[in-house]
């Protein structure tokens, strides 16, 4: 027999031993899947790892110093809660109340009095300004005017200093219509006045001056620290801010904004802050404008063109801006929490060499994140660009080699094996939608059949409705895929692996696309995808990665890593926002939202974990029972009083609405509308469904949408530039009874003055309230031409808005507009004006206190009496 003969006849020989040891292959991976119940043990492994790790690590706070601590320099956190608690106890400190101008000035001027007494003067220099300005700016849609608003301005100087640049620190002490403000901002208010204390009277030097800022007009919105940084002294000096404030009561405090363009300001934290929580992850999302708040730190970068840290309380804030926001809320360790960080970074700052030029220190923006608040990592944008890019290419190329292994090691050609993974690289971009669209598709049902927000007072539900659904989606295609798979030739570990390059990839592909659109928080796919790099390269490196399952030893043990931030991360997300949904208004479904985070969250942390179920015998038992969670948890959460979103108390729906009287008078005087009722402005996506729960008496209500096409600003005292934006969700409950407002303010004309060229002045006047709306709206003919207001504002509404409030300074509202018309006739109607005036801190008639008590316990009113008078002038 000839050689050639001999090749032949061997090859079926061969084949048949290569047939006979992939099915010894088989038969051994067989037998080396774990039994079927070990697999819930693996998922309950990962959920107990995030109870017994994620939840400790996130709700830790520092222990309260106490008194006993004063000798040692540093931020006594029970000093300043004695100090919240009375200033808590003066209550609501609404922008022209007593309680805002008088008590809490007089009270916080006598705290800062006996800390300029005690202060080293052979060490500082330091001076008291009680700042009352006027000013107006335009914010959103409307002017924001403001008259005698208060600051309370300490400034800290080294002896001797001829350093002229400052560093300042902000917070804000005035308050919603209801609340005691404990939280927003009464808490970092003790804080910045414990740190001044500590700085004061410690023998610890600053290269430059520090400038603390009390601002009394937050609220308003941002007027108090418009009026500082335009106008005050010091203002011009200052070119670093640390903004404090709130949005819920307790906890550590986030970094949610920096710079800009600073990245030494970030440096600056993660060596001198001890408490870390700070992602560029939630700086993205603030600034996209979607969240329902807003800061001073906007104000002092847009005006005053500073740099610095934005920071706030974010837990427990479904009593922010309710009468729920009290003392009793704030955790003496969460005090600490802020006054340590405050205090490192305050002295920090005042001694560094990039104060003297913050140009020149101003090198891009920051890729910043903490982990479990243990460790902080940071770096610039352009080496995180870096650092994606690489990232992602070696995954790819490990998924590359990781193939021509397996072909290696299978004998079978590498395009054979890439078919397989063709295949399943189209099969986890299904997972990944599926994964991310099933819990969307949940929250989109339940608002559908008004169910919305069914887990604004139990999160735990967000297990069943989101994350086993995510799951499922996640995993159904792989097992399908894995169930199917008849390879003689691919043992079935290697195709378990190709399942997870195929998401390795799919995040890899994402990972570019986040990073080409430039966004920073593509750090999170970027670190993710490291930690499955790396178990990658050790099993390539070693023999691990053709024995069987012996690679998902070290997978497993490097995806803790992954597992435990993206939990974290999208944790802290969720406290955040749930309290949120509470008032993000009725035109937005926040399911939508909620459910797409726990979605990304579940995607990122377990989407190299969950297929790995497939491991163990019978893996359908596992996606059975996601299924079964999900079933009952949607029935629990649709037709139990567990899915009812409210609680008294704790978790209350925020119910604003006002007493309204409305004249309309006509351009020779007489009265064509005069009616009451009232108008609500329901914050979230249940609208006035539930109040059908209580004693209250809804008949009637309707939207005034219709009347926001035909009458200027819908003919009702919307409040500021929130109602305004929500005008077309905003109801009407009319009553028979006219509603008593304490007075009837009028907008009086008090002259008319032709200036030539086709231009008329008027000048008006009108003794309103501390807050007030002015809506002037030309007829067609008739152009704005100037006005008392910024003249940049004219044109920019088809309807002008002037939101006006006083602090110290009650004197009357005055304003001027000049009208052009081409055929100078102004013997005619030439405008339409709406003054609206509320009258906050009024309790209203006898008839709107019988109502106000008929408000279900699970509902936090915001109310009071408002007139509304239309003119045409």
């Amino acid at each position: 027999m000839g050689d050639k003969d001999k090749l032949i006849s061997d090859e079926p020989i061969e084949d048949a031993v290569r047939s006979a040891s992939s099915k010894k292959i088989k038969n051994q991976e067989q037998y080396l899947r774990g039994p079927w119940y070990l697999a819930t043990g693996f998922l309950l492994f990962w959920a107990l790892l995030f109870s017994a790790v994620v939840l400790p690590l996130f709700y830790r706070i520092p222990t309260g110093l106490t008194i006993e601590d004063a000798s040692k320099g540093v931020f006594i956190a029970e000093r300043a809660q004695s100090n919240l608690y009375k200033l808590a106890e003066i209550g609501t400190k609404v922008v022209g109340s007593d309680n805002n101008e008088n008590k809490t000035v007089d009270y916080l001027m006598g705290l800062v009095n006996e800390i300029q007494e005690n202060c080293l003067d052979d060490y500082f220099d330091i001076e008291v300004d009680l700042q009352e300005v006027s000013g107006s700016y335009i914010h959103w849609t409307m002017v924001n005017m403001y008259q005698g608003v208060q600051n309370i301005v300490i400034k800290l100087s080294p002896k001797n200093t001829t350093s002229t640049t400052y560093l300042l620190v902000n917070s804000h002490f005035d308050s919603k219509s209801t609340s005691p403000s404990a939280g927003d901002a009464g808490q970092m208010v003790v804080a910045i006045l414990e740190v001044l204390r500590v700085m004061c009277s410690t023998k610890q030097a600053i290269r430059h001056p520090v400038v603390f800022l009390l601002n009394g007009a937050e609220e308003n919105p941002l007027q108090a620290s418009h009026g500082f940084i335009t106008q005050h002294k010091w203002a011009k000096n200052c070119k670093v801010v640390l903004n404090l404030d709130a949005a819920g009561n307790g906890g550590s405090d986030i970094v949610f904004q920096t710079g800009p363009n600073s990245p030494w300001l970030v440096e600056k934290y993660k060596e001198n802050a001890p408490h870390y929580l700070a992602t560029t992850m939630a700086e993205e999302i603030f600034q996209t404008g979607i969240l329902p708040s807003d800061t001073d730190f906007a104000i002092f970068v847009k005006y005053g063109n500073l740099i610095g840290l934005d920071m706030a309380k974010f837990i427990n804030g479904f009593a922010y801006h309710t009468k729920y926001d009290q003392f009793s809320n704030i955790p003496r360790g969460s005090i600490q929490n802020t006054g340590d960080n405050l205090l490192g970074l305050v002295r920090s700052i005042a001694n560094s060499t990039e104060l003297d030029n913050t140009e020149a220190y101003a090198t891009g923006h920051a890729i910043f994140f903490d982990v479990l608040g243990l460790y902080f990592i940071s770096y610039t944008e352009s080496n995180g660009v870096i650092l994606n890019y690489s990232v992602a290419g070696v995954a790819l190329v490990l998924i590359f080699l990781s193939i021509w292994r397996t072909s290696s090691i299978s004998r079978v050609s590498i395009g054979h094996v890439l078919c397989w993974f063709i295949l399943i690289f189209v099969l986890q971009i299904i997972a990944f939608v599926l994964g991310l669209g099933l819990p969307i598709v949940v929250a989109y049902v339940f608002d559908k059949y008004g169910l919305s927000i069914t887990y604004f007072s139990t999160p735990v539900l967000l297990i069943g409705l989101y994350i086993c659904p995510s799951l499922l989606g996640l995993s159904l295609p792989s097992y399908i895929y894995l169930k199917l798979q008849r390879s003689e030739k691919v043992g079935f570990a290697q195709h378990l692996q190709l399942v997870l390059h195929g998401h390795a990839a799919v995040l890899a592909i994402l990972d570019i696309g986040l990073t080409v659109y430039g966004l920073r928080s593509a750090y999170v796919p970027t670190w993710t995808l490291i930690f499955y790099v790396i178990p990658l390269a050790v099993n390539l490196l070693t023999t691990l990665h053709d024995r069987g399952f012996s690679w998902t030893g070290v997978l497993k043990i490097f995806q803790v890593v992954p597992f435990l931030y993206n939990s974290y991360l999208i944790y802290c997300f969720v406290v955040t926002l749930i309290p949120m949904m509470g008032r993000f208004g009725r035109a937005t479904n926040p399911d939508l939202i909620i459910s797409a985070l726990c979605a990304l969250g579940t995607i990122l942390a377990l989407g190299f974990v969950i297929p790995l179920v497939n491991m163990f015998r019978r893996p359908s038992l596992i996606l059975l029972t996601l299924l079964a969670i999900s079933a009952v948890t949607i029935y629990t959460a649709s037709s139990t009083q567990i899915g009812f979103p409210y609680r008294p108390k704790t978790n209350v729906q925020r119910l604003p609405y006002l007493h309204v009287r409305r004249i309309f008078y006509e351009y020779d005087g007489t009265v064509v509308k005069n009616d009451s009722g009232y108008l609500f402005n329901f914050q979230d996506r249940r609208g006035p469904a539930p109040l059908k729960l209580s004693k209250l008496n809804t008949t009637g209500l309707v939207s005034i949408a219709a009347d926001c096409d035909t009458v200027m600003m819908c003919g009702f005292p919307l409040y500021d530039h929130r109602w305004v934006k929500n005008r077309l969700q905003i109801m009407w409950l009319p009553r028979e009874e006219e509603i008593i407002t304490p007075y009837e303010p009028k907008l009086e004309l008090l002259s008319k003055t032709e200036l030539g060229n086709n231009t008329l002045r008027m000048n008006f006047q009108s003794a309103t309230t501390d807050h007030a709306s002015v809506f002037i709206q030309p007829l067609e003919d008739v152009i704005i031409s100037n006005w008392s207001l910024p003249t940049s504002y004219i044109g920019q509404q088809d309807t002008s808005h002037m939101y006006f409030s006083y602090g110290k300074n009650n004197t009357a509202l005055t304003f001027f507009i000049d009208f052009y018309k081409l055929d100078a006739d102004f013997a005619v109607p030439l405008c339409q004006i709406g003054l609206a005036v509320h009258f906050i801190g009024n309790k209203g008639d006898a008839i709107s206190q019988e109502f106000a008590k008929k408000i279900p316990s699970f509902a936090a009113a915001v109310d009071w009496p408002a007139s509304y008078q239309r003119y045409i002038f």
